[in-house]
């Protein structure tokens, strides 16, 4: 526990939040920054707009899958010094990034970098788990949405000013320098949170235990499969984005990234309500599932704006104002379906949360590409995120029995 005061402490934890909000944007860290120059990569590496997502894809492939490893790690060995290791991997595979001279080498460090990025996400959400209880949870998981949130509004528009004066390579090395900042700021705020007592033991055949502990758990599945779902869909989102407004919509790369901003933005909003409703849910016993079901049902609702605008070739403010709707949904969804399904586990905190991400970032990872073989367009990404969220409405509706109780 060197280098960072006890959780107890009051200064540290009111450091904490702050800190694994910051370790908790790796994900969009690594994509967003880079989003405006999709199209531009894809012209410098003499590749096809499915190859250019696949970046994106591998980095996504990654920070599930990683999650798998450091989840179970960290119920081993504690949380803070798997997360210090990781974060420092993450820094030198940016850098190795911005000197990858082909596609197919960018895309496997790509992965490298996705699989250490995903301790930040991983064992942040344990962290939380590990230091607050009930509507604290989720207004702490709230907390992080808004923090890591932040880093799509200004990840957007930091990749577009430097697309002014630099290319893709020099984004991939300011990845780099952020990645060293949160290294130390995992050094200097993040304490050991997992006491001796409550750590697994044992070899692998234990780790797998305790993920499948998890998949057994038909409660914390649902949820977490209904993440998965309403993820694809802002996953259709992140990756598509930029081909329909740049391409379709003639947007150049600074107005993309103050739109991609604007919608973050949105991000930031809905992780603010859900922390008031986190709070009201502690005082009046409002229903985390049922807010839920409203978010889905409103996502559903814009998703099929979207799609309608684009069939209808509408100007694209009429694609712009549901598509914000459907982006800040997230900042709702996020945190109260990770407080719903881990308030459900008791032990191995970091193993389940491990699986939560991993079933997101995996059916991100592969639904849009695979939707996206024949091309990109407005229609495509309306259509992929409609199916996501009527998907995660529909399953989530449909297991009321089971999710019910405690929601």
């Amino acid at each position: 526990m060197s280098g960072a005061a006890p959780v107890g402490d009051a200064r540290a934890r009111r450091s904490l939040l702050p800190a694994l909000g910051a370790l908790s944007a790796f994900g969009p860290l690594s994509m967003d920054l880079y989003i405006p120059a999709l199209p531009q990569l894809g012209r410098d590496l003499h590749t096809t707009e499915a190859l250019a997502q696949v970046t994106m894809s591998a980095c996504l492939i990654g920070l599930a899958l990683g999650q798998l490893l450091w989840g179970p790690i960290s119920d081993r060995y504690g949380r803070r010094r798997p997360l210090m290791w990781a974060v420092g991997g993450f820094a030198v595979a940016s850098f190795v990034c911005a000197v990858s001279p082909s596609i197919e080498l960018l895309i496997l460090v790509r992965l490298l970098q996705g699989l250490c990025g995903a301790a930040g996400m991983a064992i942040a959400r344990a962290v939380v788990h590990d230091v607050y209880k009930g509507s604290e949870a989720t207004a702490g998981f709230a907390t992080l949405t808004a923090i890591s949130g932040a880093a799509p509004v200004l990840a957007p528009l930091l990749g577009g000013a430097l697309l002014t004066f630099t290319d893709w390579h020099g984004l991939f090395v300011a990845l780099g320098a952020i990645g060293a900042l949160l290294l130390l700021t995992a050094a200097l705020f993040v304490p050991e949170t997992h006491p001796l007592a409550e750590r697994t033991t044992g070899g692998l055949g234990n780790d797998l235990r305790g993920i499948g502990a998890a998949l057994g758990n038909g409660p914390f599945m649902v949820f977490a499969l209904t993440l998965g779902l309403a993820s694809a869909g802002f996953f259709a989102y992140l990756q598509m984005s930029s081909f329909v407004l740049q391409n379709q919509f003639g947007v150049d790369a600074q107005g993309f990234a103050l739109i991609f901003a604007m919608n973050s933005g949105g991000i930031v909003l809905g992780a603010w309500i859900s922390r008031r409703l986190a709070r009201r849910t502690g005082e009046r016993r409002i229903d985390g599932r049922r807010i839920v079901l409203t978010s889905l049902s409103l996502g559903t609702a814009a998703a099929v704006a979207v799609l309608l605008s684009a069939l209808l070739h509408s100007p694209l403010p009429w694609l712009l104002a549901p598509l914000f709707v459907l982006v800040g949904l997230h900042g709702v969804n996020n945190p109260t379906l990770t407080a719903l399904a881990l308030s459900r586990i008791t032990r191995g905190a970091g193993s389940a949360s491990a699986v939560l991400g991993t079933l997101a970032a995996l059916l991100g990872a592969l639904l849009p590409p695979l939707l996206s073989h024949a091309g990109v367009s407005a229609t495509l990404m309306g259509a992929t995120m409609l199916i996501a969220f009527a998907a995660a409405l529909a399953l989530l509706a449909a297991t009321g029995r089971i999710t019910r109780a405690r929601g």
